[in-house]
């Protein structure tokens, strides 16, 4: 399967999880039709400078949050952690929260796995 970038499904969230601002969600795979593997999500999130999502739990899921630009700030079940460019954070049958505090667009793939 090939996608191009013009079949991608986008959405804005409006203070998402009780978080700050607007998040747009690009959808880059229907999880239900391109996928095989229990996956709920497969998405880039774009936050803009102060914007966040809030803190929210994963019960029989695990998130992963793939940092491709920008400075995050991310609540890991309660102990706040700085990621950059690069980072990866998992969030596995825990809770967390993501905020842009850094002064250029937060880009970050997300993927959620069900168990």
């Amino acid at each position: 399967m090939i996608k191009s970038q013009q079949e991608f499904k986008s959405e804005i969230r409006k203070n998402m999880r009780d978080g700050n601002g607007e998040i747009l969600i690009t959808h880059l795979l229907n999880t239900t039709e391109d996928l095989k593997a229990q996956a709920r999500l497969f998405a880039k999130l774009t936050i803009e400078k102060g914007c966040s999502i809030g803190y929210h739990e994963h019960i029989n899921e695990e998130e992963i949050f793939y940092i491709l630009q920008g400075t995050a700030k991310l609540n890991d079940n309660g102990t706040d952690k700085i990621l950059n460019t690069g980072d990866i954070a998992v969030t596995s049958n825990a809770g967390h929260a993501i905020e842009n505090i850094g002064d250029e667009t937060l880009e970050v793939l997300a993927v959620i796995l069900k168990f």
